[in-house]
């Protein structure tokens, strides 16, 4: 990490990379704006659970909210600490704590991935109405991701409410089918298959009621209105970009949201990198304020959490090792 460090420094140096830019502006952040910016980032780990607890409705109508907040807030610190693997702590965690099959809560860790790419990409296509609508001349890689995510938009919205539909009416008929045609396997092969098909069908069950898929959509559109607020206020912090309105921050948010998931030619992926492309090339800020702003944003929705989680998995007694090891042998047994 160090040589890693030194290395990025030593680069940005030789490209006159100006680092006292990036302190003053780090300096003259408005601290009450940056706690404010605390309050909507942390309700959404409530609602995440909220939404979490209509998943498992079908499976215990009176889910406990607390133990689904402290899975949640530990599942998402698990990501920073360790990344993608750790996104399987959380649906691991409140299988335990629930008293349900760890695949059921798997396949509910799905139902959400999915609601929540169909709100990044609602996100994203504002973003990208706003920018195509106004005369902001950008440059080929913000080219490339305008002209490529506007078809990644209608593809992947129609695939999800594609699968989300096949949730709702085929899940049954698709159960009873590939359970059919695993009957050639030994038997106790058979028998763990048709288990885990089971408990997947069953964490998918709340997408058959309509009440529940309009909760589950009311629930995300909170979420991610809770996470345009925090950026809101992230963006009222800093000096370089207090003058943004709503709209400039949802573009922003619609553009990292993307960025996130996709890799850019010649880029790469991760929010860090798009924030700083976007606030380049979109909103013409020097490279060093828009690199500061862009950390800052990965900081306060990323990490800021983790000091809570950590404290949560202590007065829990969470054996991370443990944890790992047995979502690692789950993860194996259902690939035999």
């Amino acid at each position: 990490m160090a040589a890693l460090v030194w290395f990025v420094h030593g680069q940005l140096a030789a490209r006159g990379f100006d680092w006292a830019l990036v302190r003053a502006g780090i300096a003259g952040l408005r601290w009450n704006w940056l706690a404010f910016s605390l309050i909507p980032i942390f309700a959404t780990y409530y609602g995440r659970a909220l939404r979490w607890a209509v998943f498992l409705k079908p499976l215990k109508p009176h889910p406990s909210l607390a133990r689904l907040t402290s899975a949640t807030v530990i599942g998402f610190t698990a990501i920073t600490l360790f990344g993608r693997p750790g996104e399987f702590i959380r649906p691991y965690l409140i299988a335990k704590k629930e008293d349900v099959s760890i695949t059921s809560q798997f396949a509910a860790w799905f139902l959400e991935r999915i609601f929540d790419l169909l709100m990044a990409l609602l996100v994203f296509a504002f973003a990208l109405t706003r920018v195509r609508g106004s005369e902001v001349q950008v440059g080929d890689k913000m080219a490339w991701v305008m002209a490529v995510g506007g078809r990644i938009v209608v593809v992947a919205c129609a695939t999800i409410l594609i699968v989300i539909l096949s949730f709702r009416h085929l899940a049954r008929p698709l159960q009873e089918r590939i359970t059919g045609a695993l009957h050639f396997l030994p038997q106790h092969h058979f028998e763990r298959l048709a288990k885990w098909i089971a408990a997947f069908v069953e964490g998918v069950a709340s997408t058959r009621s309509d009440a529940a898929l309009l909760l589950i959509f009311f629930y995300s559109v909170v979420e991610w209105m809770l996470i345009a607020a925090c950026y809101w206020c992230l963006a009222h912090s800093f000096a370089a970009t207090m003058n943004f309105t709503i709209v400039d921050v949802l573009i922003f948010l619609g553009f990292v949201s993307f960025g996130a998931a996709v890799q850019i030619p010649g880029i790469g992926g991760g929010m860090q990198v798009v924030a700083v492309l976007v606030l380049t090339e979109l909103f013409g800020m020097r490279l060093e304020l828009a690199t500061a702003f862009a950390f800052l944003t990965w900081f306060l929705t990323f990490v800021a959490i983790v000091p809570v989680g950590l404290i949560l998995a202590l007065k829990e007694g969470l054996d991370w090792r443990g944890t790992l090891r047995d979502v690692r042998r789950i993860g194996e047994e259902a690939s035999k």
